[in-house]
């Protein structure tokens, strides 16, 4: 009988992931002038000890003006590369394949961390490159309204911005990542060129659907050229903003990507206008899946669901139903890192927890096979179930 889908290997390009389950890429604002620290190394590593078969680093920014806040990770000059290779060894060293994500936040750039209120900075003497942290973007709009308003990117900038995407590139095949995810949503930079709400430019990077795209497709091309051939592309799509980006044009730029060398769409949603979407319906279990079955189906590319997947079962099912290729989850790995040994031994494979290291598998499999009483706090509630 065949197992589950969500343990079976899948193949993209000549990379090989050992399960379907993907690390999300999630912002930590924990680095120090860009640089990646112990903390990088620790979450990253948590997540390949727990049994992922793909860990995607946080959005890492392809330049000084792209950092959302103080503590945003970058790769937009050769000696953040060390720092990142230390996480990259560690991932791999656990079985686990490393990849990252790259970003720039544009007009959501120079903010506190979401956890001292998200608000715009102001200067201060413990930023030293005011001037240099500038807030850029399609158009010069703000969003919302009370935000300090970007400049507009000139047309001679552009070909610029689009070259450090690629050097980013180059220099995360020289980190030792074997995936790279182009994040191209929630209301950032490259998001910013293609809805509508935000780009009022009228030159060829603005005004119809395609003159939006443009700025994204020439990033992807950027990057694919500064990306070997043989290591799997990613990119991040908000396919709903209820804002003007909808499914439709989602798809559309799919299947512009696909032969310039996107393998996987990552589907969200949001972020254009600071407010959660409303059109997928409730925000519960898995209600951004439809995004990502849209684009499996009509744009003829592999997809990657995220969006409160939380259960085995559940992200199981998806898989089986033909919904997407990958599962990502985000915080409900913060809740558990070991999420997908968890989900292995309630879809009842990995008896032995050879998904985890040694030091971890091989107690926990003398446990389960010598005291069959005990079951695990993840599968009940305090002793008795119910």
């Amino acid at each position: 009988m065949a197992g589950p889908l969500l343990f079976e290997p899948i193949s993209l390009r000549d990379v090989t992931l050992k399960n379907r389950v993907v690390v999300a890429p999630m912002h930590q604002y924990s680095a120090v002038k860009g640089f990646a620290t112990d903390w990088h190394l620790m979450n990253a590593g948590r997540y390949a000890a727990g049994g992922a078969g793909l860990v995607i680093m946080e959005s890492t920014k392809v330049e000084r003006r792209g950092c959302g806040t103080v503590g945003d990770l970058g790769i937009w000059d050769d000696a953040f590369v060390p720092g990142l290779r230390r996480c990259v060894e560690f991932i791999r060293k656990h079985n686990a394949v490393p990849g990252i994500q790259l970003g720039h936040s544009g007009r959501k750039a120079r903010r506190l961390r979401p956890w001292e209120g998200g608000a715009p900075l102001t200067p201060s003497p413990e930023i030293d490159d005011w001037e240099a942290w500038e807030l850029v973007s399609s158009s010069d709009r703000s969003s919302p309204e009370t935000d300090p308003t970007p400049r507009a990117l000139t047309r001679a900038e552009i070909p610029e911005v689009v070259e450090r995407w690629g050097q980013a590139a180059r220099r995360a095949h020289e980190a030792g990542f074997d995936v790279l995810d182009v994040h191209a949503a929630h209301g950032y930079l490259i998001h910013q060129f293609l809805s509508p709400f935000s780009n009022l430019r009228n030159d060829e990077y603005g005004g119809s659907e395609l003159n939006r795209m443009r700025f994204c497709i020439e990033v992807v091309e950027s990057v694919r050229a500064h990306w070997p051939a043989g290591k799997p592309l990613f990119v991040r799509f908000s396919v709903e903003d209820d804002a003007g980006w909808g499914p439709a044009q989602s798809v559309a730029l799919a299947k512009i990507l696909k032969p310039k060398g996107v393998d996987v769409i990552d589907c969200s949603s949001g972020g254009m206008r600071g407010s959660p979407v409303v059109s997928a319906g409730p925000v519960t279990y898995g209600y951004q899946v439809p995004y990502a079955e849209r684009l499996r189906r009509e744009a003829d590319i592999m997809s990657m669901a995220v969006g409160l997947i939380v259960h085995a079962d559940q992200a199981e099912q998806i898989l089986q139903e033909g919904r997407a290729d990958l599962i990502a989850l985000a915080r409900e790995l913060l809740y558990n890192p070991n999420w997908p040994m968890d989900a292995a031994q309630k879809l009842g494979v990995d008896k032995q927890f050879g998904s985890v290291p040694p030091a971890q598998a091989y107690w926990l499999a003398k446990r389960a096979q010598s005291v069959k009483s005990v079951v695990p706090s993840t599968f009940m509630k305090g002793m008795n179930v119910g």
